[in-house]
């Protein structure tokens, strides 16, 4: 899909995967957030939970809801 291919991290693309496939069976927001906050700790355990909150959120904001192209912050993975 065309938001996946702007998320140049493998744990982004994991995070808008899921948000967007939670969302689609059903899950509310808030459940949907939480397993994605969840998911990039298991892919980045050092992270703490507000540093996966902000990055989590920031991500979903960037590429569903404003549709964004460019690059994010966050982790250095691939």
């Amino acid at each position: 899909m065309a938001q996946e291919s702007s998320a140049g991290r493998r744990c982004e693309r994991a995070v808008l995967t899921a948000y967007r496939e939670l969302r689609h069976i059903g899950s509310d927001d808030l459940a949907a957030f939480q397993a994605c906050t969840t998911l990039y700790r298991i892919h980045h355990p050092e992270a703490s939970i507000n540093e996966a909150r902000l990055l989590v959120a920031e991500w979903i904001d960037h590429h569903l809801v404003r549709k964004e192209r460019g690059p994010t912050a966050g982790c250095d993975c691939g």
